[in-house]
């Protein structure tokens, strides 16, 4: 059972980078509170105004799946959907 790192990075449209953040910063309780979370935060570019990362580790490949089955992550994803330009996630293990 390896960890499980989660790098998601999403870009807003123009105009809705208030908004992303705001359905994004709803996901970090919830989702600290599940069991097998090891870590999840949330950060902002430094570089871009509306570029945001979510920084996830699960216990395992389970834990992830749990996740992703909750409905606050379903919920998430469909208030999101308008709202986000690109989505980039990557899938990570530590070497």
């Amino acid at each position: 059972m390896k960890p499980i790192t989660i790098n998601a990075i999403m870009t807003a449209k123009p105009g809705k980078e208030d908004d992303l953040f705001q359905e994004m910063k709803k996901m970090v309780g919830p989702s600290r509170a599940e069991k097998g979370c090891e870590e999840y935060s949330l950060h902002q570019s430094v570089e871009q105004e509306g570029v945001f990362v979510f920084y996830e580790t699960w216990q395992d490949e389970e834990a992830l799946k749990e996740h992703i089955e909750t409905e606050h992550y379903k919920n998430y994803r469909r208030k999101i959907e308008n709202l986000v330009e690109k989505r980039e996630v990557y899938r990570l293990t530590k070497v």
